[in-house]
């Protein structure tokens, strides 16, 4: 590859100097910040046989190149003369755009954790109506407690994931939450007694804020102005005291009496523009969350439907969009299911199966990025029936009484847990059943253009006059820890395959070796990443977790550079798996071949654990 010249072709795509505002890279993309990203010729770079992807998420115009992604950006800084930022955390000027980054950065720290105690809580439900259990046994209550306890308390953890994302004292923030959701002042607000700080009354909602969502974001954001100003006003030899004490006496008082006011009528407005959408016709309003869903979610769109969720909850008690949008998940499942079926390609056929079940489950961007977007026909006949089947649960009023990932398991949470309010649980069932058939019948019918890989690898080998033999080698594991399909990577680019062929490891010791003999060919400054080429010429890419490369390098110890020569088993790099968790972010570490066309096939040896140099993969040439 040329990458002076894929760097050329790519930023003569993007716009060029005129269009671009800064430029990164990670480990596989160029991240890219644009004036205007209808500007940059997306099919044109699709089309481009070095670029693997083109990914436009959260204001982030993202071109996937690879392993030698950073040959590549660095072309094009020298051939530019860019004066690129170095951490690439310039926001856009697109509201719309800051918005949905603001909020996905808040919400996935703790997505797992909300989604465990939302499916819980539906469990819990239909325990009581099937008289399993009865709501006043200690067991009942106790599984309820570590239920609902992330919903009631849910401010407190939107506190340390929003001071994460403003750059605040994220102990500071927490404290405000506590003091929000204080069990005093909580008891205050449902007896309905006024209250004043100094005179000045204190506006309560009956719930106080417990589950509330906006008025923490926002006090946080506050508090992220506040701090520097203090810090700058008070010596530094009495920082450490006065400086947390000035914050929470100011932010307190100033969250109760205006920012949590203010947050709650602008959540108030929120729920009711959706509300009134769905007020004036739930079938029009279930249609178009069901058929565009997932068109949302390729955009990270979806983003700004979350805080719409809980605040109906809060406010109502229950929720009518999450119902929806169960039907659009499923039937990517349905598509992929008979794309499993169809196709003659093993390959394809294996991630198809491997697609349905992780879509039965809330995980669709395998199954999109992977299976049906790329054949294009199977995602419309998936779409057109996730819209069918939300517009018969809008219909028929089914409606969430707790958040959770949408999938199969939050159909308990669709049982009615407030008094007097009904909720049509079997009409969702039938209605995503149908969104299933009919995506895998209309997949059935509609067909796809393909042509299988294993034909693509007899016509390759033919055409070279070359044969196809039974030669392979083995990599040893690089970590000691769970493995994973690649398919369960946290990451489109990844879990899609278009990176190369792998596994992923979730790691239980902080230590990554050398998987074979080689050479290291790429080590990024922040140790989050390293590229080996072995002497037996694979080219490996392993990525210690997702999108760590936003520590900067906190918590990693590089102990090679590029361009040692290493053997296997070979100590590289050492990290902390805790203080990498404790940050948000997750060490799922994918380990791919980047050049799998160059071998007849990458054969993973079906291990659940393995210890590192522990053999995991055979590459067959």
């Amino acid at each position: 590859m040329d990458n002076q010249a894929v760097g050329r072709r790519v930023w003569e795509a993007v716009g060029g100097q005129k269009n671009v505002k800064s430029l990164v890279h990670c480990a596989t993309r160029l991240r890219f910040r644009l004036k205007d990203e209808s500007l940059a010729d997306t099919q044109k770079l699709k089309e481009d046989p070095d670029v693997i992807q083109v990914v436009q998420s959260g204001g982030q115009y993202q071109v996937v190149i690879g392993s030698n992604v950073a040959d590549v950006y660095q072309s094009i800084v020298d051939e530019e003369g860019l004066a690129v930022s170095e951490d690439g955390k310039e926001e856009s000027k697109n509201i719309l755009n800051r918005l949905i980054d603001i909020i996905s950065s808040i919400f996935t720290p703790f997505l797992g954790a909300m989604a465990a105690a939302g499916v819980l809580k539906g469990f819990l439900s239909l325990a009581t109506v099937m008289g399993w259990l009865t709501a006043d046994s200690g067991t009942y209550q106790i599984l309820f407690a570590a239920a609902d306890g992330v919903f009631t308390f849910l401010p407190v953890m939107l506190a340390f994931t929003a001071a994460k994302k403003f750059k605040a004292n994220q102990f500071l923030a927490v404290a405000i939450a506590m003091a929000l959701v204080y069990p005093a002042i909580t008891a205050v607000a449902g007896a309905g007694e006024a209250i004043s700080f100094f005179g000045i009354p204190v506006i309560l909602s009956p719930s106080g804020y417990t589950s509330s969502v906006i008025p923490i974001i926002l006090a946080v954001w506050v508090q992220s102005k506040l701090e520097p100003f203090v810090k700058k006003v008070i010596p530094q030899f009495l920082q450490m005291i006065l400086v947390p004490l000035v914050v929470l006496v100011v932010m307190v008082p100033l969250t109760f009496l205006a920012l949590g006011p203010i947050g709650t009528v602008a959540g108030n407005a929120l729920g009711g523009l959706f509300n009134s959408i769905y007020g004036f016709s739930p079938i029009v309003a279930g249609l178009i969350m069901g058929s565009l869903w997932q068109v949302f979610v390729m955009f990270g769109m979806h983003w700004g439907f979350v805080p719409i969720m809980f605040l109906n909850i809060e406010q109502y008690g229950f929720d009518v969009l999450m119902p929806m949008l169960l039907p659009a998940i499923l039937a990517q499942g349905g598509a992929a299911l008979a794309v499993a079926l169809r196709t003659k390609d093993t390959k394809l056929r294996a991630l198809g199966i491997s697609s349905t079940v992780t879509s039965l489950f809330g995980i669709t961007e395998p199954t999109v990025y992977g299976v049906t977007l790329p054949l294009k026909k199977p995602f419309i006949a998936a779409c057109i029936s996730g819209g069918i089947g939300g517009a018969i649960i809008g219909f028929s009023g089914v409606k969430a009484f707790s958040s959770s990932l949408v999938s199969l398991l939050t159909i308990p949470t669709f049982i009615s847990t407030v008094d007097g309010v009904e909720s049509n649980v079997t009409v969702a069932v039938i209605a995503t059943g149908i969104a299933f058939v009919l995506a895998f019948v209309g997949t059935l019918i509609l067909g796809f253009d393909e042509q299988t890989q294993d034909n693509q690898l007899e016509n390759k080998h033919a055409n070279a006059g070359e044969t196809i033999t039974s030669a392979r080698h083995t990599l040893k594991s690089p970590l000691t820890g769970k493995v994973l399909p690649l398919s369960e990577v946290p990451d489109q680019v990844f879990s899609s395959g278009v990176m190369g062929k792998g596994i992923a490891i979730d790691p239980e010791l902080g230590e990554l070796v050398a998987p074979a003999d080689g050479e290291i060919t790429t080590i990024f400054p922040t140790g989050h990443a390293v590229g080996i080429t072995t002497t037996d010429g694979a080219e490996i890419l392993i990525h210690i977790g997702m999108d760590t490369v936003e520590l900067n390098g906190n918590g990693f110890e590089i102990l090679v550079k590029q361009g040692d020569l290493v053997k296997a088993g070979d100590l590289l790099i050492r990290f902390d798996i805790e203080a990498i968790r404790a940050a948000g972010y997750s060490v799922i570490t994918p380990v791919v071949i980047t050049n799998t066309d160059a071998f007849a096939d990458i054969l993973e040896l079906d291990q659940k654990e393995i210890i590192a140099n522990e053999d995991v993969l055979a590459i067959v040439k």
